[in-house]
């Protein structure tokens, strides 16, 4: 093998589209882009949306809802979770170590979804009205 005879394998290399380059080439006269208008103009071209100077569809429909951004630091966990965590005190350092709550997490409250058989002590966590109770009858407490 020399240098002056090393080639990309087959296949891997291909001319590129030469558009306007003659009425033989196919792609000729227009060059692939119809007869006037704007998008045949170089530069022509208009942004997402636009729809010819017409109010736009995302103009004319009514705006509607709030998303609230505090919602993302917000986290649920059930009781089925606490179980199989198998802690006797948890709280919010805990449940991101166990992946159950995600790292931006700020504020956590259980859910009652599940049983709960073990008594667990949560620490800066809260709980709904019926994981209160259920927390409670298991023998744990909130604080």
């Amino acid at each position: 093998m020399e240098l002056n005879s090393i080639q990309h394998a087959p296949g891997a290399k291909h001319a590129k589209r030469r558009v306007g380059r003659g009425i033989g080439s196919g792609l000729g006269k227009t060059a692939g882009r119809g007869h006037k208008g704007q998008k045949s103009r170089a530069g022509g071209y208009h942004k997402v949306g636009f729809e010819g100077g017409q109010m736009p569809l995302q103009r004319r429909l009514p705006k509607r809802g709030f998303k609230s951004q505090s919602l993302k630091f917000n986290a649920e966990i059930t009781l089925s979770q606490l179980e199989q965590l198998g802690l006797d005190s948890v709280d919010l350092l805990a449940l991101k170590q166990a992946g159950l709550v995600g790292e931006i997490a700020k504020v956590v409250k259980v859910v009652k979804t599940g049983a709960l058989t073990k008594a667990v002590k949560l620490n800066g966590i809260g709980a709904t009205a019926g994981a209160k109770a259920a927390i409670e009858a298991a023998g744990g407490s909130i604080a």
